[in-house]
């Protein structure tokens, strides 16, 4: 925090990110999925809420804003490795881990500024054990209600509604690692090695242990896909929102170039 505040002339406020935020591209009306990094940010007056109502505000109730709200620790025992558990532990870890509920359920490693939107007034959530989004504003419950279990950022999630309605994607201050728009990509090249999942979910009030299909991820790929559609003079806008390095993008070209980009990595 000490750093924060000695590299900065005066703190961040709210209205200082609305303007940068202005300035990089955001406007009124907009549909946009953000990722984001408080503390590249830097001392902000008012810490993740002010980030929040600096967007919604820029946006207006006619735009829409999600965040991710993922909780992969809701997995099967087997696929843990940081770190892992005993074998004689992974039944009992099946049996009693309490069900993914979208009312109280916290997202995990998200960063603060999401971790903060979940709870705040007028979100809704989609409903899925896994791949969990969270959306306010006027096209909230269009984007947000149809969250298929299986493949759960695929075409029937939250992410092809977003590539529907021509969304924007926010990068401030995370890297495109971050990136979850590429994953749609993903789900659309010919090849993909596949897994299965399992989550505890409610059913019809009950707590059930559920396995489900999707495929393996990899992003690890993101990072170099975001740089080459960069390079490659794919739309977008750079700007810094405090002093964090922020892009704005375009889903539909930035999930479009990444299908192509993941199809001839896997041919070569």
């Amino acid at each position: 925090m000490q750093k924060l505040i000695e590299n900065q002339a005066e703190p961040m406020t709210k209205d200082r990110i609305k303007a940068d935020l202005v300035q990089l591209g955001v406007k009124k009306g907009m549909i946009l999925c953000v990722h984001s990094s408080l503390s590249s940010i830097g001392w902000v007056n008012g810490g993740a809420v002010a980030v929040i109502q600096a967007l919604m505000e820029t946006l207006t109730e006619e735009g829409t804003l999600i965040m991710p709200a993922q909780t992969l620790e809701l997995s099967d025992p087997a696929d843990w490795i940081d770190p892992p558990v005993p074998y004689s532990w992974w039944k009992s870890i099946k049996e009693t881990m309490p069900a993914f509920d979208p009312a109280y359920t916290t997202p995990a490693a998200m960063g603060k500024v999401a971790e903060t939107f979940w709870k705040y007034p007028g979100v809704a959530r989609s409903n899925h054990p896994h791949f969990s989004f969270t959306a306010w504003g006027k096209r909230k419950h269009e984007i947000l209600k149809h969250h298929a279990l299986s493949f759960g950022l695929g075409e029937q999630s939250p992410l092809g509604r977003m590539y529907d309605l021509h969304a924007q994607v926010l990068l401030l201050g995370a890297s495109f690692e971050s990136m979850t728009a590429f994953h749609l990509a993903e789900y659309r090249i010919p090849q993909q090695d596949l897994m299965t999942r399992g989550a505890p979910i409610l059913e019809n009030g009950w707590r059930v242990w559920k396995e489900y299909q999707d495929i393996i991820t990899r992003e690890e790929l993101f990072e170099q896909i975001g740089r080459d559609f960069l390079q490659s003079g794919g739309i977008h806008q750079h700007n810094k929102i405090g002093l964090a390095s922020s892009y704005l993008l375009p889903m539909r070209e930035s999930v479009d170039y990444a299908e192509q980009w993941l199809d001839l990595y896997d041919q070569s």
